[in-house]
């Protein structure tokens, strides 16, 4: 599990909304559209107790998947196990899963206390022992001074903490969550983040997160799936995804915004990129003449040096400790960078690159 501070209230003994986590395995997933395939054969395996974020782009079916795990969308082809059992025929009330949405979907003339209850009233949980688990998950979420107010009288970040006590009051074995801070600002994005995180261990349920902004998925998650067009392109820790992007979509999608095309020079790592010679770690598989991406992040491409390639700047912005710009080479590609100081438009500078933060992949169009 990754190490982050726990801001959540501890749970009064007896009372424990605590799940346990299920097992989650999507085999062969594939859900159509028509002639549109919005998943094309997604295998995955979620253990117990993990906290797993599908991370893409607009489109990438990540939220087409978080629906068909939860029973809102029917399969095209494919299974979904829970525990080893078959469960992607099943109505989704049949699976068991507490769900987030983005929209917090509260009922806006129930109390919160009634609200949070609402999964146990339909479950026909006994009076007492679902007072006692609504105590239990409205002191998680510390909202339980808050339980006779209704929804309209709530900040945004307290109606999400609202629909996750309602979520996690159910005891899922897996808690499905889409995009539910995207409605928040800034600052409330940053504290719910350790909130969920910290609910997710209180309760140990296995929990399945879609989100597009990579710091949520990288503070968040276990291990990360990056899915591009209906199919995963990589899965791994945070740390994997962030300093080892396998693929040249997934290093865009994790910060590297830059990409050069240059060609190799030889087996030494040598490259030309746009009239300049660099040193960079081998592409996989290449061989002298071939061509590559540069892809680099911009706090890693650095102006004001006297080796690396030459650009001229197009705009310039101070982010507190540097400023940051953007550029264009000689052959028109756009790139992002870092400086020590402000830079005019239109100046011209050599951006240097740091061959250990600096990723090199086959360019498949040359």
């Amino acid at each position: 599990m990754n190490a982050h501070s726990n801001p959540i209230a501890s749970v009064p003994p007896g009372a424990s909304p605590h799940a346990d986590g299920g097992r989650l395995e999507l085999v062969g997933l594939r859900r159509a559209f028509g002639s549109y395939t919005a998943l094309d054969g997604i295998d995955l395996s979620v253990e117990r107790g993990e906290f797993i974020a599908l991370l893409g782009p607009s489109g990438c079916g990540k939220s087409t998947a978080l629906n068909c795990i939860a029973g809102l969308l029917p399969l095209t082809g494919g299974e979904i196990r829970l525990d080893g059992r078959a469960i992607h025929e099943l109505e989704p009330e049949k699976r068991g899963f507490g769900m987030v949405f983005q929209s917090y979907a509260l009922f806006p003339h129930l109390t919160i206390r009634r609200n949070v209850g609402f999964g146990l009233a339909m479950q026909g949980v006994p009076r007492a022992e679902a007072d006692a688990r609504i105590d239990a998950a409205l002191d998680l979420v510390r909202l339980r001074s808050q339980a006779d107010k209704l929804p309209g009288q709530l900040s945004g970040g307290q109606q999400q903490r609202v629909a996750i006590a309602r979520a996690i009051v159910i005891r899922p074995p897996v808690v499905l969550m889409d995009e539910p801070l995207s409605n928040l600002d800034a600052k409330l994005r940053l504290e719910m983040r350790a909130e969920i995180r910290a609910i997710h261990e209180a309760i140990g349920s296995t929990t399945i997160y879609v989100t597009h902004d990579q710091d949520e998925a990288l503070s968040l998650a276990d291990r990360i799936v990056v899915m591009a067009n209906g199919v995963i392109r990589q899965v791994g820790t945070p740390e994997d995804l962030y300093e080892r992007p396998s693929q040249i979509d997934v290093a865009d999608f994790m910060g590297f915004r830059t990409r050069i095309p240059a060609r190799v020079v030889d087996g030494e790592g040598h490259v030309e990129a746009v009239g300049a010679r660099l040193r960079l770690p081998p592409a996989r598989g290449s061989v002298p003449g071939s061509a590559v991406w540069i892809s680099v992040r911009p706090e890693d491409l650095v102006a004001g040096g006297s080796e690396g390639i030459e650009a001229e700047v197009r705009s310039i912005e101070y982010r507190g400790r540097a400023w940051f710009g953007s550029g264009t080479l000689a052959d028109g590609t756009l790139v992002f960078f870092r400086s020590d100081a402000s830079l005019a438009n239109g100046a011209k500078v050599r951006l240097g690159f740091d061959p250990a933060r600096t990723l090199v992949f086959p360019r498949e169009d040359a």
